[in-house]
């Protein structure tokens, strides 16, 4: 079975997937996200800040509490940038 990758343009960015599902659940903010997730407040805090990448435990906890499919959690993680477009990051 094939590794999958970004997509060729893409860039991982979590905050998508994590904004998305405190909508979805209507909740307050990240801390009422990590309890829902079952995670400690700094996982979701790393996550946000790109230190660690969203592993496969809580992606199916996200699939879980979300009822988002996998496919859906996974194509928000990734961000397509306009050619030329920094993301915002000054360089």
């Amino acid at each position: 079975m094939p590794i999958r990758r970004i997509p060729e343009g893409g860039v991982y960015d979590p905050n998508p997937v994590l904004d998305a599902i405190i909508n979805k659940l209507k909740l307050k903010n990240d801390a009422a996200l990590s309890r829902v997730l079952e995670v400690a407040p700094p996982v979701i805090s790393k996550i946000r800040h790109n230190t660690l990448p969203i592993g496969a435990t809580i992606l199916l906890r996200m699939h879980e509490v979300s009822d988002f499919s996998i496919r859906e959690l996974r194509t928000l993680m990734v961000r397509f940038d306009a050619p030329g477009d920094s993301g915002g990051l000054l360089t």
